[in-house]
């Protein structure tokens, strides 16, 4: 499936662009939204884009091309973005965009594991030579009280006990290699209850699928990190927009901007967040958990 930006004319007046700008986008995916920035401010707006997939970039790389565009692309992690300006020798910019998703790419081409609807290696990685721990490891060596830990915290599993006991019973038989051996074990843990249910919209594995990508990326730690850096990483008057797709994620992107616009330090753009509407959501169902934030930072008084 190609990947469809959400809330793409809500993040492009929402950023505030004007000519002379330097926009980042922290997680440049497949670059639905720098696409739409390059079309319509061109050369006139400098884009740096960020992100830990190289087949990403790559994709990326070749889209801009189309609009002429000479953005500086750079495989990092949003959590280092202080880094990747300090290379570029830049000191601040005007706006950052942190979309938390993953693109319709990775979950339905990457083979990573991302989807419950291909049989493939259970990575769960955003990177494509994963340098830390895989959902597999997770999965074949941590023990059922980190398990049932990770499932109630990351994924808010409510049969988090029954989960992580199946999957340790699982591995004593054979060891989990890809997405059907584990949705194997999570359909093995639900009660009859559930299962008489049906999928309905929701597939029962999604928590815990969405569970183990947490933790195999850290991604709650990187969000924490890449927030705080993010906002010490604008101008005046800059803007920085999250859109997450999870309570867990919008939680601390809530938190985050409401302690800054309580201390006087940025000013809350979105009082509440902005949500797709019913027809964004016909057209791309992915959107349907969406939720947009952006706060703009204060100018800092002499």
């Amino acid at each position: 499936m190609k990947h469809v930006p959400v809330l793409l004319h809500e993040i492009i007046d929402g950023l505030n662009l004007k000519d002379g700008d330097i926009f980042l986008d922290g997680t440049l995916g497949s670059a639905g939204h720098t696409l739409a920035v390059a079309e319509r401010f061109g050369d006139s707006v400098e884009i740096i884009g960020i992100d830990r997939d190289e087949e990403a970039l790559k994709r990326s790389e070749e889209r801009l091309r189309t609009f002429n565009h000479s953005a500086y692309l750079k495989l990092s992690s949003f959590r280092n973005l202080d880094e990747v300006l300090q290379g570029l020798g830049v000191k601040e910019v005007n706006a950052i965009l942190l979309d938390l998703g993953i693109s319709s790419e990775q979950i339905d081409d990457s083979g990573r594991g991302f989807t419950f609807k291909k049989d493939e290696p259970l990575s769960m990685s955003m990177e494509k030579n994963p340098k830390g721990v895989t959902a597999k490891e997770i999965l074949n060596h941590w023990d059922e009280d980190t398990l049932e830990i990770i499932l109630r915290g990351f994924g808010e599993e409510r049969f988090s006990r029954r989960i992580a006991k199946s999957i340790v019973d699982y591995r004593e038989i054979k060891p989990f290699e890809t997405t059907f051996d584990l949705l194997e074990a999570v359909d093995a843990a639900l009660p009859a209850s559930v299962k008489n249910r049906g999928y309905q919209k929701i597939n029962p594995a999604t928590k815990t699928f969405q569970a183990l990508r947490i933790a195999v990326n850290e991604e709650l730690a990187s969000l924490e990190e890449g927030l705080d850096k993010a906002f010490n990483s604008l101008g005046d008057k800059g803007r920085l927009a999250a859109i997450s797709f999870h309570s867990l994620e919008d939680r601390i992107v809530k938190n985050f901007m409401r302690d800054l616009a309580k201390s006087g330090q940025g000013k809350l753009i979105t009082k509440k967040p902005i949500t797709p509407s019913d027809e964004e959501v016909d057209t791309n169902p992915r959107s349907r958990s969406a939720k947009l934030r952006i706060i703009e930072k204060n100018a800092i008084q002499n």
